[in-house]
């Protein structure tokens, strides 16, 4: 199983960046997308999530006016948009995946290499 974060960059604050996450080496269905960050120092956070067979989308709370998450069946694609850029959303962006109806930081079965979110003030 392979998930491929890309899009990451610089931007300054107020900006957008669109991230994607190509997912590859299983079937997807019944299984929870999502995006995690972490910056230098903390914990890593959640920010969304989608089931890919639909019907379920949740946020972290700093994010959810801001951010939005959308899946692709057809392509094996996560997305996602990020609008308004802060300075507190530089981190390390990961797309991670796991079977079930919830996400769970520390139990997700897939995990992603990074793609590192720069906003500058």
């Amino acid at each position: 199983v392979q998930l491929q974060a890309s899009g990451g960059g610089s931007v300054q604050t107020g900006g957008y960046l669109r991230l994607s996450c190509a997912a590859s080496g299983r079937t997807f269905n019944g299984h929870i997308m999502a995006w995690f960050r972490q910056a230098p120092g903390k914990e890593r956070q959640f920010i969304a999530a989608i089931a890919w067979n639909g019907g379920y989308i949740d946020y972290a709370d700093s994010v959810r006016d801001r951010f939005s998450i959308s899946r692709d069946t057809a392509k094996n694609t996560v997305g996602l948009q990020m609008n308004s850029l802060k300075p507190e959303d530089t981190a390390v962006y990961y797309c991670a995946a796991t079977y079930g109806s919830r996400w769970h930081r520390d139990g997700m079965d897939y995990w992603g290499k990074g793609t590192q979110v720069t906003v500058s003030s």
